[in-house]
């Protein structure tokens, strides 16, 4: 079979600092948003859109609202008709509709594809969302006696790194400064106008006050925060291009992996406890995107990872080669990980200090990566970035999502 690249035609982000509830806005209000947004960075109509793909992970609990693939026809005329799917795969749900209309592409079936990603959570309050967020846990295995089930789960994924390796609390406080630090520099980022204590400070970021422990040894800066937001981008094929010689494409899509193990995050750490890798599988999902896109981590110029929580960051760090197995706090304490190192991490933020509507992130480190290939990015951009990773978890990592996109050559 013919192979055909993926292009990137444009992206869109909402305002993560928004509470679109207080606004008396509803999914549909941010589905045409990003719809429209979207179609207009990308420099394309609605009614050349051919099949349209949507993320979103907890729409009936937060909303009431099912269906949510259907959303885009309802608030755009010219998308009646075309066919369309909602993805869910927790917080991964992104990554999972992205690859969806890859595939798409790449068979041929259609050549323009339109991603979107919603989610409003704001719509309950924070112990009711933290209910909602757990079902994408192993309900009745996971969390027994958790208040809060993810902090729960990652804090346990902190302490397997100690285990194994040793984990000094300070380089997960290093990490959530730096990422809320970051985010000062986004324009669309959740926390960047917040009064925000001193982490950098270790007397400040271990204040009970200031930074009250959520669960284990997670406190509440280690934590992304509950978030609205969407975001959204255009994927053409070659064909597409070749028929439309005037567009100008944003990025190429180079690679990607996509692994899926159990939701049990006890099951996982067994049943790889001699591995020198926490979670193998993320790493085999990193690799994968790297052979695709035939590159190595050398080649790559930045990353967008999920860090719904600082443990996570710590662990993609490891995962995707930058210190060897357990030695990610290496790359925390040289600055390796900082807008200016060797490999930059989350320079927007990421999900800690940008925000993280679950079913939006992954389209949104699409949308993050192809501006920083493209020269966009504004006071985050990665200076002559060509080439830019991302990796998107759901679950406990569960669902592992990784993508390489590179500069348009010419560009």
């Amino acid at each position: 079979m013919t192979h055909t690249n993926v292009w990137v035609l444009g992206g869109h982000q909402s305002d993560f600092a928004r509470n679109l509830s207080r606004e008396g806005r509803s999914v549909a209000d941010l589905t045409s948003e990003i719809v429209g947004g979207t179609l207009s960075t990308s420099r394309v109509p609605a009614s050349a859109v051919e099949v349209i793909h949507v993320a979103n992970a907890f729409g009936q609990l937060f909303t009431g609202q099912g269906h949510v693939g259907a959303m885009p026809a309802t608030v755009e005329p010219d998308l009646w008709g075309r066919p369309a799917t909602r993805h869910e795969a927790a917080c991964a749900s992104g990554g999972a509709s992205v690859l969806a209309a890859m595939a798409d592409l790449e068979s041929g079936r259609y050549d323009c594809a339109l991603v979107v990603g919603v989610e409003l959570e704001k719509t309950v309050p924070g112990d009711a969302a933290a209910r909602h967020l757990a079902a994408a846990a192993w309900v009745g295995h996971d969390g027994e006696g958790a208040t809060f089930m993810w902090p729960h789960l990652f804090s346990a994924v902190a302490d397997e790194y100690d285990r194994r390796y040793g984990l000094d609390d300070e380089h997960l406080r290093a990490i959530a400064a730096l990422n809320l630090a970051a985010a000062r520099r986004n324009p669309n980022a959740q926390t960047r106008a917040w009064d925000l204590p001193d982490l950098a400070d270790a007397s400040v970021a271990t204040d009970d006050a200031r930074n009250p422990v959520v669960e284990g040894r997670l406190r509440r800066y280690d934590c992304s925060q509950v978030t609205d937001g969407g975001a959204g981008v255009v994927l053409v094929s070659d064909a597409w291009l070749r028929a439309h010689p005037d567009a100008r494409p944003a990025a190429r899509v180079l690679g990607w992996g996509h692994r899926t193990v159990g939701l049990g995050l006890r099951q996982k750490l067994e049943r790889d406890a001699d591995d020198p890798y926490v979670m193998p599988h993320v790493r085999d999902a990193v690799t994968d995107a790297f052979t695709r896109a035939r590159v190595t981590l050398e080649d790559v110029d930045g990353f967008e990872v999920h860090d719904c929580f600082t443990p996570t960051e710590y662990l993609a760090i490891d995962h995707i080669g930058l210190t060897g197995p357990g030695e990610s706090w290496k790359a925390v304490e040289d600055g390796s990980i900082e807008l200016g190192g060797r490999l930059p991490v989350n320079p927007g933020g990421g999900l800690i200090g940008g925000g993280h509507p679950v079913g939006a992130t992954g389209v949104r480190m699409l949308v993050d990566a192809t501006r920083q290939v493209g020269g966009a990015a504004g006071e985050y951009q990665v200076e002559g970035a060509a080439t830019f990773g991302t990796l998107n978890f759901g679950g406990s990592t569960a669902t592992t999502v990784a993508l390489v996109v590179g500069a348009v050559q010419g560009d």
